[in-house]
């Protein structure tokens, strides 16, 4: 069965030139797109009203280039356009990064917004991921990623920029708050509604959001006080919380994802 999720707020030209884009990637680049997803701003769950769309995917290539003794490239990129950022990894490379603790394939497996997949391949990754994913591993991620934008931040900086440190954070209360599970949801509202969470930064988080969503100038300045205080409060909180887990054997996981990755090849052929 094949997946397609795309909601009306979205340009239909814009998304007919993905769609056109991830063919011709097909066609001239002889691979097999199995998931192709939106991974911005617009799956996160804050878009501006001149959101570019971001549009990632997973492919596995023939298995001629599997076997071959010269190494293949493992990423596809297009050219970057004012709109368009069509970008995608080879499952190999996707696996790895998992299994490393890298969450950008967890996210693509979890975006609300789906260009072109196929179910079963989504829900067998999907359950792969949950077996293999380090839980601290990938809460390590969220707290590089996010103390690197805040820093960038410094402050006073673009108000659109503090989501990208604001999201992050959320995802490591989020993981807190779960500690059974290691893959928390991509989308912002979903993290917020699935957190306990104080009544005056729910609001601000609100607002923030409203304002991105309707112009696409925020200015600058310091971020609201609710707001930042949780990303200050849940990046020290992190440090603690979740070890680095650097050097720890991942070698279950790696037998793990490698069958997976044999399987998926041998079908392609």
């Amino acid at each position: 069965m094949s997946l397609r999720a795309i909601p009306d707020s979205m340009d239909p030209t814009v998304v007919g030139e993905i769609d056109a884009e991830l063919d011709r990637i097909c066609r001239e680049d002889r691979v097999s797109i199995r998931l192709a997803v939106e991974s911005g701003s617009r799956a996160w769950g804050f878009p501006s009203p001149d959101s570019d769309y971001d549009c990632r995917f997973v492919y596995v290539a023939e298995l001629d280039r599997y076997l071959s003794p010269w190494a293949a490239r493992d990423v596809i990129e297009t050219p970057l356009t004012a709109l368009l950022d069509v970008n995608g990894w080879d499952l190999a490379k996707a696996l790895r990064l998992l299994v490393n603790g890298n969450a950008a394939l967890i996210e693509w497996l979890m975006s609300p917004i789906v260009y072109r997949g196929d179910t079963a391949f989504r829900e067998q990754l999907r359950a792969l991921a949950d077996e293999v994913a380090d839980r601290d591993r990938i809460a390590r991620h969220y707290l590089h990623l996010g103390e690197r934008h805040w820093r960038l931040f410094d402050g006073t900086g673009s108000l659109k920029k503090v989501f990208y440190s604001l999201r992050p954070a959320m995802a490591l209360r989020w993981l807190r708050e779960h500690p059974g599970a290691a893959i928390a949801p991509m989308h912002l509202p979903t993290l917020s509604a699935q957190c306990e969470l104080p009544a005056d930064l729910v609001a601000a988080v609100g607002e923030l959001t409203e304002l991105k969503s309707r112009t696409r100038e925020m200015g600058s300045g310091p971020a609201p006080v609710a707001i930042a205080r949780f990303i200050d409060e849940e990046f020290a909180r992190a440090v603690e919380e979740f070890p680095s887990t650097r050097g720890r054997e991942r070698d279950a996981a790696k037998l793990e994802a490698a069958e997976f990755f044999r399987a998926q090849a041998l079908a392609v052929g």
